[in-house]
């Protein structure tokens, strides 16, 4: 799978985006997760994921669509631009590396450049190392094009070097993720937010020195592409930056340097917005963050630690943020995949008692592991924010972020148990008319039924290791939830115990010893274990209630 971020030099007409956006969808197999336009750029940010081959013919009709549809000699916004597509980055997001995806955006330049549209190619497909950076091709932006494409070492990668008055050039290539991040400044100053740009910049500002020699002074965050302009559709100017490494500089990394550099101006930030889509993990790394910078326990759901994310950074000053609509990973989730776990607890157990049987015991051995660890990781979170045990907050919030992870795994292992039952399900329904078909089936069936017995052996491993958080809390913990401690041991053993017995009742149907040995002798182990852990975690609770 790939994703691909056009930028189109258009955000004001609506119906002109609608009939790209349009071509995009019209070609099957490719997903449309966000259309991000902005007035005051008069640009919008399009991604849409999918197999290689789609993503660039859906890519190469929304293109040549926008060379049809948007002029631009006429065309007028805050942001640099070439061309009425831009800039067309290719990315990849699994089963694909960085090689082969700057291979299929060559296939598109090329396709592109026959359409009569001059391409340049950059990042992963640069043909030279003048033309990695995206700002060194664009430099003169539409305006200097004409004078720039005649020379010799701007012609482009594909496509006459003749200037194209109406659709200017795109530039095509292959990148890693890139987060569009802008910062909001209570100032109307260009210059002003310029300065700050250029602080935390990593290419910095030049300078002259004593000797009045030019040299340049590094910004201070690695990573990080920045400039200011003013957005009369907001009223306030923004430092505009792309976090080309996310991993290098978080966007919450980003945006406390920003607000250091502007107060040191006298400049307050006063919000930010968030151009496009964000990895999953960006947002949890700083919901935790500032958890963590108020001494407060990070060890809460995925859901708070957005909510804390978004309400810190600012990321509803100027709209609603909905994380569906934001975050990648919630955009490219099946909701079949989480079915279970997104029920009611009235809806669960209806469903639980119905004549299907799946959900069945896997799944709900699985879910009583998840109440153990929640147990565990409130008992933490209680621990944590004690009155008195202020320095103590950072050892319970680490035990709490401990109890939410093995909470989100087991959760998983709910709706992964039913998922495994039905697939053993569908491998009994295929055809068994011929000798061929008769083997298939027989094979599909053991793959199936090996899969349902290590889903159980996952539940009990993971189950298992919530002893260790109980016991933890039971030992350390606010002593006035002893009980909620105890009644966590109680699930965790449910948990273990109740898988155990999916594990014995599926590996029953492996005709392989090889295969069936281990995972009984494993499953055996852990149930033992986890009795033996369950007793005395409950002695020592009895005597000290």
């Amino acid at each position: 799978m790939i994703e691909c971020v056009p930028n189109f030099s258009e955000g004001r007409d609506m119906e002109l985006i609608r009939q790209i956006t349009e071509v995009i969808e019209s070609v099957e197999g490719v997903r449309l997760l966000d259309v991000d336009p902005g007035k005051a750029t008069n640009r919008t940010v399009v991604t849409f994921v999918g197999e290689p081959g789609l993503v660039v013919e859906a890519a190469y009709r929304a293109i040549v669509k926008a060379a049809e549809l948007i002029d631009m000699s006429k065309h007028h916004g805050e942001h640099p631009r070439m061309g009425a597509t831009d800039v067309c980055p290719l990315i990849p997001v699994s089963g694909i590396s960085m090689e082969e995806t700057a291979a299929w955006s060559r296939k598109l330049g090329e396709r592109v450049g026959k359409a009569g549209i001059p391409v340049y190619l950059y990042e992963a497909a640069a043909t030279t190392p003048e033309r990695v950076n995206l700002a060194s091709i664009r430099a003169g932006e539409y305006e200097g094009l004409a004078n720039k494409i005649r020379l010799p070492e701007w012609k482009p990668d594909y496509g006459e070097a003749l200037f194209n008055a109406r659709s200017g050039a795109t530039v095509i290539g292959a990148r890693d993720f890139l987060v569009a991040y802008n910062i909001n400044l209570n100032t109307t100053s260009t210059r002003r937010a310029n300065a700050v740009a250029f602080d935390v910049r990593e290419a910095g500002r030049k300078v002259k020195d004593e000797q009045g020699k030019e040299t340049v002074q590094p910004g201070t965050l690695k990573s990080v592409k920045a400039i200011g302009w003013y957005i009369e559709e907001y009223g306030m100017a923004q430092i505009s930056m792309n976090l080309t490494n996310i991993r290098v500089t978080p966007m919450h990394v980003a945006f406390e340097e920003v607000c250091r550099k502007a107060e040191a101006r006298g400049i307050r930030v006063t919000g930010s917005e968030l151009v496009g889509l964000i990895p999953l993990q960006s947002m949890l790394d700083a919901g935790r963050y500032f958890l963590e910078k108020q001494q407060r326990s990070p060890g809460v759901s995925e859901e708070e630690l957005i909510r804390i994310a978004v309400m810190s950074l600012g990321l509803q000053e100027l709209g609603p943020f909905d994380p569906e609509k934001k975050i990648i990973e919630y955009l490219l989730k099946d909701p079949k995949d989480s079915r279970l776990t997104e029920m009611s607890l009235k809806a669960f157990a209806d469903e639980t008692a119905s004549e299907s049987p799946a959900p069945g015991g896997g799944s709900i051995a699985a879910y009583a592991g998840a109440l153990g660890a929640s147990l565990g990781a409130m008992v933490a979170n209680l621990s944590a924010h004690k009155r008195g045990w202020d320095d103590r907050w950072q050892f319970f919030g680490d035990w709490a972020v401990k109890g939410q992870h093995l909470k989100e795994e087991l959760l998983g292992l709910v709706n992964e148990d039913t998922r495994a039952f039905n697939g053993i399900m569908d491998a009994f329904g295929l055809p068994k008319s011929t000798p061929a078909e008769k083997a298939a089936r027989t094979e599909a069936i053991q793959q199936a039924t090996l899969y349902a017995t290590k889903v159980p052996l996952r539940t009990m491993e993971t189950a298992f290791r919530v002893f260790e958080l109980i016991r933890a809390m039971v030992k350390d913990g606010n002593p006035n939830s002893l009980s909620d401690a105890g009644v966590g041991a109680l699930c965790a053993r449910a948990a273990v115990l109740g898988a155990w017995m999916n594990v014995k009742i599926n590996a029953a149907g492996l005709k392989s010893d090889a295969e069936r040995t281990p995972l009984l002798e494993k499953a055996e182990s852990l149930r033992l274990a986890a009795i033996g852990e369950e007793s005395e975690i409950l002695k020592i609770i009895t005597g000290m209630l």
